[in-house]
């Protein structure tokens, strides 16, 4: 399983810079593969006579939440290949539901969940079904579905919060490798439970070594990229693990009730809901930057214009200088009244905002110059405004990377 699971990691990875009608033709191959290697592996886990699988089928019976997680998955990637937009393209993240804190946290938490289903490419949404699957079939029956839902949803909740404050505010978080942990955090929550109470059947070693081995896939991948950030990993982790702990008391008897699984879920979205009420309000401050640069090539613009007809003597000097006044100061003081307004900009983007308005500043000083300057035919306040627009300029550049 985990071989060939790794295979096609790699073999789909060609994906990820192609995307002509062949290759997309090709991702669905692959997932629907994958899919029916996930039935396969559940229908078998479910059903081969095994002691230690009967107890588990007597339990709960198929693992209809594993399978249902992965239908979900792979049905939104492939909505998602032959939609609108770049695969993986940030702003295709978004609109498919991915979490971003200027819009999770202003409004908009449902995207704490729809960001578990959304996938910035093939590799990754193989990934995901590697975690998940081999681990799923065996915890989902062992605990019971409702249980395993809560602690699935109340890990990814809780890692897609802490994402929010840990990784840039303009960073997409997607996929459910944070729930998955969550996943991995009940089992090692299981693990004392069979130890000192140990199950009516022993539980197969083979079982644990095909965990350990899909489990590879899947870590390597996360190692090696940031879709949802180490810290919220580990924090889908410990939230397994604690909300385990109280889940999976008595598991090796029992079917644990499914109150202990709604309060473990209540308890994880308060948690969430306390940790994400202080980032209400933040704000990604690039747009209002871009409207800086268009600002300067928008006035520029304006001032070239009217130069040329000056030259061309059809307009005075005059009304040169009250295009300055009139069109161009009054333009950028609106912008720079618009990005004074800002409130919520996060640490990292203080220093871009800092040097726009710094830009502004400069630049509606040189403008002011030039047109005194014009008024009056003074050579010197138009040498000033030479000197004021290379300084702006040169703050100009400053804001310029961003965008």
């Amino acid at each position: 399983m985990a071989t060939s699971t790794f295979a096609l990691l790699v073999l789909s990875g060609a994906a990820l810079y192609f995307m002509t009608a062949e290759e997309r033709k090709r991702l669905l191959r692959s997932t629907l593969d994958v899919m029916r290697m996930s039935v396969r592996t559940a229908a078998h886990s479910a059903s081969s006579g095994e002691p230690f699988d009967e107890f588990l089928r007597a339990r709960t019976g198929w693992p209809v939440v594993t399978l249902l997680l992965v239908a979900v998955n792979a049905l939104v990637f492939i909505c998602m290949i032959f939609g609108r937009g770049a695969l993986g393209d940030p702003q295709t993240l978004i609109d498919w539901g991915g979490s971003v804190a200027p819009r999770t946290a202003n409004g908009e938490w449902w995207r704490l969940i729809t960001s578990l289903f959304v996938h910035a490419g093939p590799l990754h949404l193989l990934a995901t079904i590697a975690g998940l699957v081999p681990l799923g079939v065996i915890l989902e029956r062992a605990v019971g579905r409702v249980a395993f839902a809560a602690t699935y949803l109340a890990a990814g909740v809780l890692a897609g919060v802490v994402s929010l404050w840990t990784m840039s505010p303009t960073t997409v978080s997607t996929g459910a490798s944070g729930a998955i942990f969550g996943l991995y955090g009940l089992l090692l929550a299981s693990i004392p439970y069979a130890v000192f109470s140990p199950p009516e059947v022993p539980i197969p070693f083979v079982l644990l070594k095909r965990i350990a081995a899909a489990a590879g896939p899947f870590l390597l991948y996360n190692l090696v990229t940031d879709h949802v950030g180490t810290a919220g990993e580990l924090a889908g982790l410990g939230a397994g693990f604690v909300g385990g702990l109280f889940v999976a008391r008595g598991v090796t008897r029992e079917k644990p009730p499914l109150r202990r699984a709604a309060m473990v879920m209540t308890a994880s979205l308060a948690i969430a809901a306390g940790a994400g009420v202080p980032l209400r309000g933040i704000v990604d401050a690039r747009p209002e930057i871009a409207k800086v640069a268009a600002a300067e090539e928008r006035t520029a613009g304006v001032y070239d214009a009217a130069l040329a007809k000056f030259r061309r003597g059809r307009i005075s000097m005059q009304e040169l200088a009250q295009t300055i006044d009139r069109t161009i100061v009054p333009d950028l003081q609106a912008v720079h009244a618009r990005l004074k307004e800002l409130r919520g900009v996060p640490r990292e983007q203080t220093p871009l905002v800092t040097a726009a308005e710094e830009y502004l500043g400069l630049r509606e000083q040189s403008w002011r110059y030039r047109a005194d300057g014009l008024h009056k035919s003074r050579m010197d306040m138009l040498r000033k405004a030479d000197l004021a627009e290379r300084s702006a300029l040169d703050s100009f550049e400053k804001i310029r990377p961003s965008m």
